[in-house]
């Protein structure tokens, strides 16, 4: 007979037993052993149908393609730009992928893009050696202007999303704030300067209490009705 041995969001530790029987697939961070799966690491348990994984309570993030960050430029070459990803990894942006109008050569790219300037980009390219490429080119992908960086646990970031965005919609109706959400870590918070903390409290209290459940209620009335 198959069972899942855990309930969901439940906190597990390495090796430990999440199901039993054939029934069940191993997702990220789990393995199988026989007849049971076991979790590779410190994390909460997901159940997604038949497919068990665990999302770490914390580390590093991994770039992968697709994923939107926010970086900032740390430097510029004769081609491009250098990208702090908030990772040990930088990324580089190159001039044909940072915007769509000709660029001439001898133009200063500073005055496009400045060191220190926060940017949402898309990474298009990762390769074995943690090379990174991003690119702008897709809707939303712009220079940060205005607004506040916050800066959370990349793990987190699933759970200040929210299920079919569920909680960052809550956020942004309750606040007022335009919010981009880095899968890196890295969040754009633009709004009124009271917005902007109120958006920051609740983004801080979802990465302080993600492994509590109801934490939707908890920061819908955090937030309160002080629209």
């Amino acid at each position: 007979m198959s069972e899942i041995l855990v309930e969901e969001r439940k906190i597990v530790v390495p090796g430990e037993v999440l199901a039993s029987g054939l029934d069940y697939v191993p997702g990220e961070n789990c393995y199988r052993e026989e007849h049971q799966i076991f979790s590779k690491l410190l994390g909460i348990v997901n159940v997604s149908g038949r497919v068990i994984k665990v999302i770490p309570l914390s580390g590093p993030y991994l770039p992968k393609v697709g994923d939107k960050i926010i970086g900032r430029i740390m430097d510029i070459t004769f081609s491009g730009w250098r990208v702090d990803t908030n990772t040990a990894y930088s990324a580089m942006l190159n001039v044909k992928d940072a915007t769509t109008r000709f660029i001439k050569k001898e133009e200063d790219l500073s005055k496009i893009l400045a060191i220190d300037d926060y940017v949402i980009v898309g990474i298009v390219n990762v390769t074995s050696q943690r090379l990174i490429d991003v690119s702008m080119r897709e809707p939303g992908l712009k220079k940060i202007q205005g607004g506040r960086i916050i800066e959370i646990n990349s793990q987190k970031v699933p759970r200040v999303i929210g299920k079919k965005a569920s909680m960052i919609t809550l956020i942004k109706e309750k606040t007022g704030c335009e919010i981009t959400v880095g899968q890196n870590g890295l969040i754009w918070v633009l709004g009124t300067p009271e917005g902007e903390v109120r958006a920051e409290r609740a983004i801080k209290m979802i990465e302080e209490k993600s492994h509590l459940s109801g934490l939707t209620e908890k920061i819908e009335s955090f937030l309160g009705g002080n629209q």
